[in-house]
């Protein structure tokens, strides 16, 4: 089915999930990730360490470490435990008080405290990288399952294929249908209005007509979504204005890879900098990379079943959508609310629903040196208590628990992932001790001594970085896969021209050679002041 098909018919996010297993679905993928049919994995025979590998597929980055505990009802029940609403994971947010009050009383924050170095955008800016590199349709929640006979139908690599799908041929429901240029060939991306600003493309049902069902998951994600369309319609324009003999074509693929190129250059600069910290950077850059060398890029289920899940506790109970768009008030909501499930226009900062106020002002998300900025959480092991009772909509065919620290914990269990303890071990870094993870010994099972990795990366990030940043072990395994996934892709900024600098101009309006999300909004046209609020 393609996007215009999709479109048409009214395909849900929640439909689309649902269809794991379908033959639709599976053909679907397929062409989505540019994959071909499965082959059974099978070790290679030039010794224990080597695996085949595919680009379509999971993979593992620690192959000889054994899982952190043996599948039993007692290990699953504890770590449902773990996991469930008002345990330990819980933030146990005042949701009783309301959105503003989440945000504004400091005391309602002392159990979820906020971070010291990252604002709220940064939370979906992972969000928006995570959908880029990683879509798991296959997989069950707490059944085991091989990595390498695992489909990724997200292409591994930092290139937009979450917005441009299999570009204007494959997919042309998401390109513009009218002003197509010479040739017939579409250059720009479909974009529309909410009322007041830009919305998603959307059918008559509402359903979003994009290449990721996930980037319209929540009001936030949707805004960046719509942010990269318009920064690829404006590239057009730029590269358009170059030259008056460039094929419709041609205008397409330069104004794609400006995109790309400059979303690579603030990965690289901006984002992985605030996750790891740019010494552990300077570091890989100078030393090499260590754990994660594959002949071909793939996504370590280290990192998506574990160590990128990180974001999760970076999560806001509820943030400030826009400062004017509820006529002429400032739009707060909780980031998801039971209570607005059907709505058409919910109080909660859900996606799939379009109204005027339904847009984001993104000086509440990033610095853009007005005051107006809000942080995000920590990293540590609590999570905003509204992430314990997910809508039916964001859960992959309504499937399993609807508290997020459940399904992480339980996905551990997919991939038999390693501890950390052993992580930590095998990158010869000091591993947290057992009275680091003393709150663990409640359930048993001996998780205080052989801890879930995404539990783990938590507390190193709470324990040895104060909640700034990523610790030794999550630090390397995310800084690892990304400047590896960046040197594996011969399209990159950095295998293509390592030297190579931002062309486009700031919101100064110069070009520097530097770049980062606020000028990227700014070149989007959704800035504070382009929209004059």
């Amino acid at each position: 089915m393609t996007t215009r098909e999709r479109a048409n018919s009214g395909f849900s996010r929640r439909d689309f999930l649902g269809a794991v297993g379908t033959v639709a679905w599976s053909a679907y993928s397929t062409r989505l990730a540019g994959a071909h049919l499965p082959q059974t994995a099978r070790p290679a025979q030039h010794g224990p360490l080597r695996f085949v590998l595919r680009e379509d597929r999971f993979g593992r980055m620690f192959p000889n470490l054994a899982p952190f505990a043996e599948p039993s009802p007692g290990l699953e029940a504890a770590l449902l435990e773990m996991g469930k609403a008002g345990g330990i994971l819980d933030a146990k947010d005042a949701l009783d008080r309301g959105p503003i009050d989440l945000i504004v009383d400091p005391a309602l924050s002392v159990n979820n405290p906020n971070s010291s170095a990252h604002t709220a955008g940064t939370t979906f800016v992972g969000q928006f990288l995570d959908h880029d590199l990683t879509f798991d349709l296959t997989s069950r929640l707490g059944e085991p399952a091989e990595p390498l006979d695992s489909p990724n139908a997200r292409t591994p690599a930092f290139d937009l294929d979450s917005v441009y799908g299999g570009g204007p041929v494959a997919d042309p429901g998401l390109f513009e249908r009218v002003g197509r240029g010479r040739g017939g060939f579409p250059t720009k991306l479909r974009i529309q209005s909410g009322g007041l600003f830009e919305d998603l493309p959307r059918n008559a049902e509402g359903t979003a007509i994009i290449a990721d069902p996930r980037n319209d998951e929540n009001l936030i994600i949707a805004g960046l979504q719509a942010a990269f369309i318009k920064f690829h319609n404006n590239a057009v324009d730029v590269v358009a204005g170059t030259s008056a003999r460039l094929a419709p074509q041609e205008i397409f693929h330069r104004a794609r890879r400006l995109t790309t190129w400059h979303y690579q250059w603030i990965i690289v600069h901006e984002v992985l900098p605030l996750f790891v910290g740019q010494e552990l950077i300077d570091e890989i850059e100078s030393g090499g990379l260590k754990f994660y060398r594959p002949p071909v890029a793939f996504i370590p289920v280290e990192f998506q079943g574990a160590a990128y899940r990180f974001g999760h506790t970076m999560v806001r109970p509820s943030y400030r959508a826009n400062l004017a768009g509820d006529e002429g008030r400032p739009f707060f909501g909780m980031i998801f609310d039971p209570a607005e499930e059907g709505v058409a226009d919910p109080g909660d900062l859900r996606g799939g629903a379009r109204a005027p106020r339904r847009f984001i002002g993104w000086q509440t998300f990033f610095d853009f040196g007005d005051g107006e900025v809000k942080p995000n959480k920590a990293i540590d092991t609590k999570i905003s208590t509204p992430l314990f009772n997910l809508p039916l909509g964001a859960i992959p065919g309504q499937a399993g628990p609807t508290s997020l620290a459940q399904r992480n914990l339980l996905r551990h269990g997919t991939w038999r992932l390693p501890s950390g303890q052993s992580i930590a071990r095998r990158m010869g870094v000091p591993a947290l001790s057992a009275d680091d993870l003393k709150e663990l010994t409640t359930f048993g099972q001996g998780l205080d001594q052989s801890t879930p990795l995404w539990y783990y990366i938590l507390k190193e990030g709470e324990v040895i970085e104060g909640g700034r940043k990523l610790g030794p072990v999550g630090g390397r395994i995310v800084a690892e896969v990304f400047l590896g996934l960046l040197k594996l892709d011969k399209n990159s900024y950095r295998a293509v021209n390592r030297r190579w600098r931002p062309t486009l101009p700031t919101r100064s309006g110069q070009v520097t050679g530097d770049f980062r999300m606020v000028d990227f909004l700014a070149f989007a046209g959704v800035d504070p002041a382009t929209r004059g609020q």
